[in-house]
């Protein structure tokens, strides 16, 4: 059975916009249109290469993903020089190991972080320089894997000479180049607090269970990920969806 046939069977409402009910894409990115205004400047941390805007095929995810026009400027960032091709940004900046954001202090209001947390190897700098750029009363919206969840704690388990083979096989449709490195230092809600401290930050974090995601196209499997999901506690949940709000000095 084909991977989008498998997901209709057990989420009919797809054929209804192309989006289950448990859709993370829909619900984090119709949260972060609500955090937007036209005036707003945008920052896409780890924007890549846009991949969705050419992958996604359901129109109403592209357009939730899209913030051009619907604020200031849309900024991208990323090691990878590939950030320059991205067609969603209004500006893209190439990222330097180590070093600062090339962007002013405070000028920016609000960032997007899209399943880029996982791949950070130095939480405190990368915590640091998002801190300085996001102005007072600005957002830090992220989306990204739970460390304690299964998918998390598989892929750490899993050596690192079998990691890409045993992707290849439980989810044979995504592409090798969109695949890195990950560390999960910055996917818990201890290091967020460590991090983020709740005296700089308010926190609203909450977890998610999406559609199966590693079920190598069996029904066997898709229907045993979703009884997991359906058992699981809220702190093992696969995903974290993070909204994390800077205080304001009156606040603080």
């Amino acid at each position: 059975m084909k991977d989008k046939d498998l997901a209709k069977f057990f989420f009919p409402e797809l054929e209804a916009g192309g989006f289950s009910r448990v859709d993370s894409t829909v619900q984090f990115y119709e949260r972060v249109n609500a955090l937007v205004n036209s005036e707003s400047v945008l920052l896409d941390f780890g924007a890549g290469r846009g991949r969705f805007h050419f992958d996604d095929a359901v129109q109403y995810r592209g357009k939730l993903r899209d913030f051009r026009g619907k604020v200031r400027e849309v900024i991208g960032a990323d090691v990878d020089p590939i950030v320059t091709t991205n067609p969603s940004l209004d500006r893209a900046l190439v990222l330097e190991p180590c070093n600062p954001i090339p962007l002013p202090t405070q000028s920016v209001d609000l960032i997007i972080s899209d399943f880029t947390f996982e791949h950070i190897q130095d939480p405190a700098f990368i915590a640091n320089e998002l801190d300085r750029v996001l102005v007072p009363g600005g957002w830090i919206c992220v989306r990204t894997p739970n460390r304690y969840g299964y998918v998390a704690l598989a892929n750490q388990v899993v050596p690192e000479f079998l990691r890409s083979r045993v992707l290849r096989l439980v989810q044979p449709d995504k592409n090798e180049k969109d695949t890195f490195k990950t560390f999960y230092r910055l996917n818990t809600y201890g290091a967020l607090r460590r991090y983020f401290k709740p005296s700089q930050y308010d926190h609203f974090i909450y977890s998610w269970d999406a559609e199966p995601a590693y079920h190598a196209n069996s029904k066997v499997l898709y229907r045993l990920f979703l009884m997991l999901h359906s058992l699981t506690p809220r702190p093992l949940k696969t995903l974290l969806l993070i909204f994390l709000q800077k205080k304001t000095s009156d606040h603080a």
